[in-house]
């Protein structure tokens, strides 16, 4: 009956043991011979029965396990070995020993985990690898009440203790019997010491798991005959510097990925730093393992990686763009693209920017290839890199690009225009300069790969394109559009490319300088405007074509932004746009008789801004009308020419000493206007008011204003040296110093008068 018994319980195995066919087989034989002896009426026949069954039990092999006594065989044998227990014998002693300890495991196992976290590291250590041992010798259910504890074991400071972990979960990854029930439990917990900061715990954690996979992996041979037979190679666009574990452990990973991924997603989101950076760093592994099989828990994992790439913590990120790279290895770009695109067109982050980054860096050249231009079309769509000026979703945007660009090299041709419009607008929206330099280098790479010199020659390549798209809406322009942005851009980088278009940059300009439209946007427009012209000949002029904008530049931008306007802001502008005059005469753009043009245009307006508050604005202001004066020689209006110098004469007393220079400047270029005028009659009365209030300013506390108008006086004394000589003798004694008034009074005296 005995023997049935065992032949029924082998024909049954138990679920855990289904794998452990063999060593059931010798089991059940050892047993069903041993078991009738332990029912025998005779002393001496259990006796003997009992001493064979010790030394099975003692001796190796897979009968030797005192964990025989798990599963059916501690249901046949556990009554009769207790009606034997009363037995003085001395082999129903040494059973007793492994009989006792099986059924007393559990109850150790609630000290060893108060034990456990002790303060000393030798204790811990000698609390996980007795709790190997209870375990392994004991009931296997325990498990389940040592995992937490363990796992905890894993942020323990000193290595030797993590080390224990390993080695003790490894064992029973190899070794316990109804291990293949913890699989999904106990495979983290092994997988988790890869990522050690100690090396030798590293390499016996790599060690002990690609035992359990070729442990695995000849258990269940049949089951993997075609896989095995029929391997292909290691994939040619594997992981650089990854070495591809073997099929045991891949399968394993596999099999239990779906039991796994729950519980790991979760702690990634963990409010405990440590959790969810050890939890980070086992994704990625993981999925090293499970490889294209990633593909039915894609969803999951990219919603993870969303949520995880937010994390303050810079490991997490680091460990979530490796999991995202993974997927990029593994997965169609189709079924991963069509996810992330999707996510970000409801919800652009710079998370899921990031996520669509990594997947494509470590996508292959020839899978990326077919999407590329669908993925810079939707990059450069307006709901996408124009969501946020933020620089941490610019700098993730910036990435994309950059994945692009060094997965795909010249294939990045195709989608070259939506990629520059990515950079345009990054370069407009960012804040930090170190960004903006990013982006720079990133314009340089694409036009290498395209093999152009450089970013000028991309802009040269497609401005025309990128102006249309940017100036269609420029009538609802304020300083905040990115258009606006966007544009300022284009004209301050695009250099001799901007000379070509425009038909598009100044009817933009235009309309957009008007006195009607926002002031902060004028403001910006203008600074632009007086870059690009001060290197007019390349940039806006790079193809001699500006000259014929300059009536509507005058006209309709100049003069209506110098008109005086009371505010702050509109002084401001009007600064702005006495800027950008400055420019434009002194650009060396315009003939002499456009410069007449201007002059005659905006010398009025000009007059009107010697009396700002802004020094800036008085001190170009008078340089403006010297270059002016210096143009026209004698061809000016000799009404207009009168009307110069009083408001000159006012800027002599300007708080400025700048400004004063500059006034007595311009007022030699005046003097030097009217000696070559024809009717020098005309002007005495104003000259000789000229002499008078130059020489009040001929004693001034200040040297180099007194040095200043002296020149000026010179300048003038050859016009009317009589009334000069008049004027100076008349305030000699009144100047606390003769010394200016007598070298003037020499000068007359040496140089003859004007004809």
């Amino acid at each position: 009956m005995a023997a049935l018994g065992v032949a029924e319980a082998v024909a049954a195995p138990h679920p855990a043991e289904g794998a452990e066919t063999a060593e059931a087989v010798e089991l059940s034989r050892t047993l069903s011979r041993l078991l009738p002896g332990l029912e025998a009426d005779s002393k001496p026949g259990r006796r003997r029965a009992l001493e064979a069954l010790r030394r099975a039990l003692e001796e190796p092999g897979p009968a030797a396990d005192p964990t025989a006594f798990q599963g059916p065989w501690a249901r046949l044998l556990l009554p009769r070995l207790l009606r034997c227990l009363s037995d003085p014998a001395e082999g129903c002693r040494a059973l007793a020993v492994h009989l006792h300890f099986h059924m007393q495991s559990e109850s150790l196992i609630g000290p060893l985990m108060q034990t456990i976290s002790h303060q000393h590291w030798k204790v811990r250590v000698a609390a996980i690898e007795a709790t190997g041992a209870a375990i392994h010798c004991g009931n296997g259910k325990s498990v389940d009440d040592v995992l937490s504890h363990f796992a905890q074991r894993l942020f323990d400071d000193v290595p030797q203790v993590r080390r224990a972990v390993a080695s003790v979960v490894g064992g029973w990854l190899l070794c316990l019997r109804d291990r293949y029930s913890f699989f999904h439990k106990l495979i983290p917990l092994l997988l988790s010491s890869l990522n050690d900061e100690v090396p030798e715990v590293r390499h016996l954690a790599a060690s002990l798991w690609e035992d359990v996979g070729l442990q695995w992996q000849k258990e269940n041979e049949e089951d993997l005959k075609d896989k095995l037979d029929f391997a292909p190679p290691t994939p040619l666009h594997y992981p650089p510097h990854e070495r591809r574990p073997v099929l045991g452990c891949r399968e394993l990973v596999f099999r239990n990925l779906s039991k796994i991924l729950p519980a790991l997603c979760h702690d990634i989101t963990d409010w405990v730093v440590g959790t969810r950076v050890k939890s980070a760093q086992l994704l990625p592994v993981l999925l090293l393992h499970a490889e294209e099989h990633i593909t039915q828990h894609l969803e999951v994992i990219l919603r993870t990686l969303f949520q995880a790439c937010t994390d303050e913590e810079a490991a997490v990120v680091h460990s979530c763009t490796r999991s995202a790279e993974l997927v990029g290895t593994f997965v169609s770009p189709e079924v991963f693209l069509k996810l992330i695109l999707s996510t970000l067109k409801k919800t652009p982050s710079a998370s899921g920017l990031l996520v669509l980054a990594s997947a494509m860096r470590g996508c292959p050249r020839e899978a990326l290839q077919p999407h590329l231009a669908a993925i810079a079309t939707e990059l450069a769509q307006a709901h996408i890199c124009q969501a946020s000026e933020n620089d941490l979703y610019l700098e993730h945007l910036l990435l994309c690009v950059q994945a692009l660009v060094s997965v795909c090299h010249e294939d990045c041709g195709m989608a070259s225009l939506q990629l520059m419009d990515v950079l345009l607008t990054i370069v407009a929206l960012a804040g930090a300069t170190g960004l903006r330099d990013k982006a720079q280098e990133t314009m340089d790479s694409l036009a290498m790969v395209e093999g152009v010199s450089g970013c000028q020659d991309l802009y040269r390549k497609h401005i025309g394109p990128l102006l249309e798209r940017v100036t269609a809406s420029h009538l609802d322009w304020t300083a905040h559009s990115p258009e606006l942005l966007q544009f300022s851009v284009i004209v301050a980088q695009s250099g001799p490319a901007l000379g070509e278009v425009l038909p598009h940059v100044v009817p933009t300009l235009r309309a957009c300088l008007q006195p009607s439209q926002d002031p902060q946007m004028r403001l910006k427009l203008f600074s632009i405007l007086s870059t690009v012209l001060l290197r007019a000949a390349d940039t806006i002029n790079s193809q001699g074509q500006f000259p014929s904008y300059l009536e509507t530049v005058t006209k309709d931008i100049l003069a209506p932004n110098l008109q005086w306007r009371a505010g702050r802001t509109a002084a401001a502008i009007r600064t702005a746009a006495v800027s950008c005059l400055w420019a434009l005469i002194s650009s060396e753009v315009l003939s002499a008789k456009q410069i007449r043009d201007v002059q005659e245009t905006l010398m009025p307006q000009v007059l009107t801004t010697l009396e700002e508050d802004s020094q800036m604005t008085r001190l170009i202001s008078c340089h403006i009308i010297n270059t002016f004066l210096k143009t026209s020689g004698g061809m000016t209006d000799p009404e207009k020419l009168i009307k110069i110098y009083p408001e000159l004469l006012k800027r002599l007393d300007d708080v400025s000493n700048d400004v004063r220079i500059a006034a007595a400047s311009t007022l030699v270029t005046w003097l030097q206007c009217v000696k070559a005028a024809n009717a020098k009659s005309y002007y005495q009365s104003s000259v000789q008011y000229l002499y008078r209030e130059l020489l009040v300013h001929l004693d001034d506390p200040e040297r180099a204003i007194q040095d200043a108008i002296l020149e000026v006086l010179k300048e003038g004394s050859g016009l009317f040296p009589d009334l000069l000589v008049k004027e100076t003798e008349a305030v000699i004694r009144k100047h606390r110093s003769a010394t200016y008034c007598e070298q003037l009074l020499q000068h007359v005296q040496a140089v003859p008068a004007t004809q």
